[in-house]
């Protein structure tokens, strides 16, 4: 196990006790108090600098590349073909996909949202992102509407 594995390990489990009491607790005062800060997010962000650290000459040629368009698809795809590119990708997802998954859980609290619905934009917010958002914009709607 290398630090790209951990890292991907690290930034997995790092969101898990946030994402699992936004789920099945989500109306605890536990689980209110926990996601009033930024720790929800923070683990896979610092994990995120630390990888690409390990590899800073990767993030020079994508920003080198970047600046030819027709260069730019390719120079990414090369970083995420790598170890240190998918352990980075990874955290910025989850990091992503939490902090997405606490608007769309915070919106749901306070619209007063079925249990349901709050359930199935959580667990699809971390788990499938792009379906979280769909259900969550087509189920909730803003309680002064």
């Amino acid at each position: 196990m290398d630090m790209y594995d951990i890292s991907f390990f690290l930034s997995t489990m790092w969101i898990g006790p946030f994402w699992f009491a936004m789920l099945v607790y989500p109306e605890h005062e536990i689980t209110e108090k926990m996601m009033r800060g930024p720790w929800f997010f923070l683990g896979p962000i610092a994990i995120w600098f630390v990888v690409s650290a390990s590899e800073p000459q990767a993030l020079v040629d994508l920003a080198k590349d970047s600046m030819d368009p027709s260069n730019t698809m390719a120079s990414l795809a090369a970083l995420l073909g790598t170890r240190a590119g998918a352990a980075a990708a990874w955290a910025h997802m989850v990091a992503g996909d939490i902090f997405v998954t606490r608007w769309m859980w915070r919106r749901c609290m306070d619209n007063g949202s079925e249990r349901w619905v709050t359930a199935a934009t959580v667990f699809f917010g971390v788990m499938l992102m792009p379906v979280g958002v769909a259900l969550h914009m087509a189920l909730v709607s803003d309680s002064t509407d």
